[in-house]
């Protein structure tokens, strides 16, 4: 292939086939969609920033955009129906936009941000795992370790090698590895859940205090403490004040923007081209969420209390005097407090933690398929490519095992490199605004493509569902972007981070120029690469 590059659509890859294995269903795809739009993890997390807008609605504010980012899952299934190529977003963008484009944006979003991500998984296993675990079990000093740097590091490390072994056993394997996660996440779920619903504000008020006692020293009413030092005014769960509830959205997407991560996954998924049953993964793990939130979040009201539960968040991240607690406001160990028993407290902990697991080997696994796809258009070099007997592009995961561990180091014990990392998140919305503009224009500028996939017969008053669903989640895009930048409340518009994830972008432009120019010279253009689609 390398002596005649030019020879056919055959020679323009670095072989005929992939050598990645269709170990998935849709239902393994719908449960890695239901782990990446994380209740647990992900959403309790950022619901516990909502207090910083607390006029807003937050559990109209999840029904609201899980409702409207329907259209992401409509846009995502449609890509994967036309194009159900391992590399996502890296192959749609790159065969429509142009491969700079293709490779730029998917790089720096799936590839170099990632590495990223890797100290902000381990900060939520510390404040949703380990320093839980540690408080019930009385290891004060084990907690006090990973709420500081080292801790913070440890924890990347254990995030970094975790996610690296599921990755190495093979899709099948992790397929076994996330079910047996989901199922026992769900067993903690509905434990949480019934503990909220069976029990009162009255008997959580006295379940906090005593275990703020006997756990954190806490004198008094620990309750009305916790109140008082982090009072949030005009905050409800039923408010329906429109404008504040839309300003939320922004914040809840960094929780439910997710149900595509799979979709780089989707050339090892059998049955990918059927454009309804990648709806019901993508979009039925959305929706499911969303409404399993709402339900929480209306128990959280009714046994926790509104104003607690906010005033014990705005104490955390203000740092308020006076808070009895020190620890974050862990929605499963608040409810873990009804317990009496320590060991009745850590495996309800345990269960909860099993969101975790099954979640950590996301912060990888996508973005293996992406640099996997570039090497495999031979934009790359061809070793990156490498598969082993199980189908695991060893050498990409390599690629975002090791740089993960100095970033990780930089990020725990830097004096400023975590502010660096702000805007993590915009990078990735960035990436999947490139393929909403794809699928808007792909009936035109693929057409051949398009008229041939199962998607054509769709459309809206004429226009092409693809285009029409694109357009909308473009549109919710665009404004989170904008609200992103021009709104500190949401904690990313800082120009450090900024100016980092430039300097990403360029790392990613100077590989594309230096390796096209590379391939050039070895007689190949890789504009012929980009006018075909990779067999699997």
């Amino acid at each position: 292939m390398a002596s005649n590059p030019t020879a056919g659509s055959g020679d323009l890859f670095q072989r005929k086939a992939t050598g990645l294995l269709r170990g998935w269903s849709v239902w393994d795809g719908f449960i890695y969609a239901a782990f990446a739009i994380n209740l647990i993890t992900l959403g309790l997390f950022i619901f516990s920033y909502a207090p910083f807008i607390p006029e807003g609605s937050l559990i109209l504010a999840v029904l609201l955009s899980g409702a409207y980012l329907v259209f992401q899952a409509i846009t995502y299934a449609s890509l994967i129906a036309v194009m159900p190529r391992a590399g996502g977003d890296y192959v749609w963008m790159s065969r429509v936009l142009g491969g700079g484009v293709g490779f730029v944006l998917a790089v720096t979003g799936w590839w170099f941000i990632l590495w990223h991500w890797v100290p902000i998984y381990a900060n939520i296993l510390n404040v949703e795992v380990l320093v839980p675990l540690a408080t019930i079990l009385r290891l004060d000093g084990v907690a006090a370790f990973f709420g500081g740097p080292a801790g913070v590091f440890t924890a990347s490390m254990v995030v970094a090698v975790l996610a690296s072994l599921y990755i190495s056993l093979g899709m099948r394997a992790y397929a076994r590895i996330q079910k047996f996660c989901f199922y026992g996440g769900l067993l903690g779920l509905a434990v949480l859940l019934v503990l909220l619903l069976v029990n009162s504000n009255e008997s959580f008020i006295a379940a906090f205090n005593s275990q703020a006692g006997e756990l954190f020293g806490a004198e008094g009413n620990a309750y009305q403490q916790t109140l008082e030092a982090g009072s949030v005014e005009n905050a409800g769960p039923a408010s329906l004040a429109l404008g504040p509830t839309l300003l939320l959205i922004p914040l809840i997407v960094f929780f439910n923007l997710w149900s595509n991560w799979g979709a780089t996954l989707y050339g090892e998924v059998r049955g990918a081209s059927d454009f309804r049953r990648n709806i019901y993964a993508m979009g039925g793990a959305l929706l499911a969420t969303s409404l399993v939130a709402a339900v929480m979040l209306a128990l959280f009201a009714k046994t926790f209390g509104w104003d607690f539960y906010y005033a014990a968040n705005n104490a955390y991240w203000s740092g308020a005097e006076g808070a009895p607690v020190a620890v974050w406001p862990y929605p499963g160990l608040l409810a873990a407090f009804f317990f009496d028993s320590p060991i009745l407290q850590a495996i309800l902990v345990l269960l909860l933690a099993l969101w975790f697991f099954g979640w950590v080997g996301s912060v990888f696994l996508s973005s293996t398929r992406v640099v996997f796809a570039t090497a495999f258009d031979r934009v790359l070099p061809e070793w990156v490519s490498k598969t082993s007997s199980s189908g695991v592009p060893y050498v990409a995961l390599l690629l975002m095992l090791i740089p993960s561990i100095p970033i990780s180091y930089f990020y725990a014990f830097g004096e400023s490199f975590a502010t660096y990392t702000l805007d993590a998140t915009l990078v990735i919305a960035m990436t999947f605004f490139g393929s909403a503009v794809a699928a808007a224009i792909l009936p035109w500028r693929k057409p051949d493509i398009y008229n041939a996939s199962p998607i054509a017969r769709y459309k809206i008053l004429g226009v092409p569902l693809i285009t029409v669903s694109a357009v909308a989640f473009a549109l919710f895009l665009a404004f989170c972007l904008y609200k992103w930048l021009a709104d500190s409340t949401y904690g990313i518009n800082n120009g450090q981070s900024l100016v980092y994830m430039l300097v990403l972008y360029g790392v990613a432009l100077a590989l594309y120029v230096g390796f096209r120019l590379f391939r050039r010279s070895q007689g190949m253009d890789l504009k012929m690469v980009y006018d075909e689609i990779p067999e699997d």
